[in-house]
């Protein structure tokens, strides 16, 4: 049997990876009633930090392999430009893997530089990986096809060269579109829905649905002032955050949540919980927090929605928590529809507020009486390559899904995006949505 010792870097990353992963899992569920708060809050942090970072050991090999060995072996390596290319690959790996230690250490009122840099390479760095890899497979099926009759020539070493020259060139022009794309302010994208039971004195009631603004690292005080500012001239009847609002502590950003104090819609201004809250570990604060700014947290819980031109007409407006919050092991939370639906009356119409779309399948099949429900975290994938994984592993991507006769689900892209300040085959929005009385 081979001993680790004999094990390629490649193997030895992914055992790593497994340690920290298992031992992640063995502390939620010892460690977690045993630890204060904030240990808590550190452990897991730094459990995700380190098993991101393994895991990202395995691709860091790969690409030196590619871009720097590859060429180690040929007459470039002798060249004057050689040198400064490997100091450059290794910064650019370096970068990316501090990326997730910014969350532990340079969380502030506006990004630091060295974030914004951190989390573009680590962008980056998921481009030139597929890319590599994507190449590497055609050329291995060029090769089983062409057949390995004759023995490698010039023509196979250089197309073995030009695979990682390739990769980067693409990877730098798709990492420019995307920094383009992210630096854009959200687009408002103005959706009617159709809502079973709505009363029409409330037709052409106006909710704004915001998603997924992942205040932290990369987006501070700046972009939020620019999105309240947005929210504000849209005039909404109702404001809604489902959640991912923040990967911080209250104590840490409260600066950068300042704007949230100028949301003044007539109807109120509502909140959801999101995986990200949770990662947090300071739900609690941050529910004090937005409490101050009148903007109330929905925590399996309704309020009763009412027709400026009549109190008798009104409907329900219902939120969960995020379901991750019984994965976190995290005390008093955790998605509870029974609890959040109740008082709302079959009779009148029925609006949730759940951060997962898997919260909103989950929400449907055990009523299927609700009329909209309204969702965001896949972030329409955010960027390329990661589009096709979030859209195979939500049971909605984004935008508007009917289910049923009566039921329609709307999936938020985000308003801002998660750490990499970059946008591939999504856009970043702030969704207006008419509700239509039927």
């Amino acid at each position: 049997m081979m001993s680790f010792k004999q094990l390629p870097l490649e193997a030895k990353a992914a055992v790593a990876a497994g340690v920290v992963f298992f031992s992640t899992m063995l502390s939620r569920s010892y460690l977690a009633e045993k630890l204060d708060l904030r240990m808590r809050r550190w452990l897991l942090r730094l459990q995700m930090t380190l098993f991101a970072n393994t895991l990202m050991l395995i691709g860091s090999l790969h690409v030196w392999r590619s871009t720097v060995t590859t060429f180690s072996r040929s007459s470039a390596a002798s060249s004057f430009c050689f040198m400064p290319w490997k100091i450059a690959v290794f910064l650019f790996l370096a970068l990316a893997h501090s990326s997730f230690f910014t969350l532990l250490f340079l969380v502030a009122e506006e990004p630091y530089f060295f974030s914004l840099a951190a989390y573009t390479c680590l962008g980056a760095y998921i481009i030139l990986i597929f890319f590599l890899f994507t190449l590497g497979s055609v050329e291995q099926a060029y090769k089983f096809l062409a057949g390995r009759g004759a023995k490698a020539g010039t023509g196979s070493k250089n197309r073995t060269a030009m695979k990682p020259v390739l990769a980067v060139v693409l990877t730098l022009v798709l990492t420019v579109v995307g920094l383009l794309n992210a630096s854009q302010p959200p687009t408002v994208n103005s959706v009617e829905i159709p809502v079973h039971k709505l009363p029409s004195t409330m037709n052409n009631l106006k909710v704004v649905l915001l998603s997924d603004i992942h205040l932290g690292p990369t987006v501070g005080k700046t972009k939020l002032a620019m999105i309240v500012r947005m929210v504000k001239a849209l005039k909404p009847d109702i404001t809604v955050i489902v959640g991912d609002l923040t990967d911080s502590e209250v104590e840490i950003i409260r600066p950068a949540v300042e704007p949230l104090g100028e949301l003044n819609s007539p109807l109120g201004t509502y909140f959801v919980t999101g995986n990200h809250e949770y990662y947090t570990s300071d739900v609690s604060n941050w529910f004090e927090l937005l409490k101050s700014f009148n903007i109330r947290p929905l925590h399996n819980e309704n309020v009763k929605i009412v027709s400026p031109e009549s109190a008798a007409d009104w409907f329900c407006l219902a939120g969960v928590d995020d379901i991750e919050a019984d994965v976190l092991r995290y005390s008093g939370h955790g998605m509870d529809l029974k609890k959040a639906l109740r008082g709302c009356s079959s009779e009148h119409a029925t609006v949730l507020l759940a951060h997962q779309p898997t919260a909103a399948k989950w929400a449907l099949q055990e009523r299927p009486d609700i009329n909209l429900i309204l969702s965001g975290h896949t972030h329409g994938g955010q960027m390329f390559p990661l589009n096709a994984g979030a859209y195979f592993l939500n049971p909605f991507f984004v935008g508007l899904y009917r289910v049923g006769q009566n039921t329609f689900v709307y999936v938020s892209p985000g308003t801002m995006y998660f750490g990499i300040p970059m946008r591939l085959g999504s856009r970043a929005e702030i969704t207006e949505i008419i509700l239509r009385a039927p």
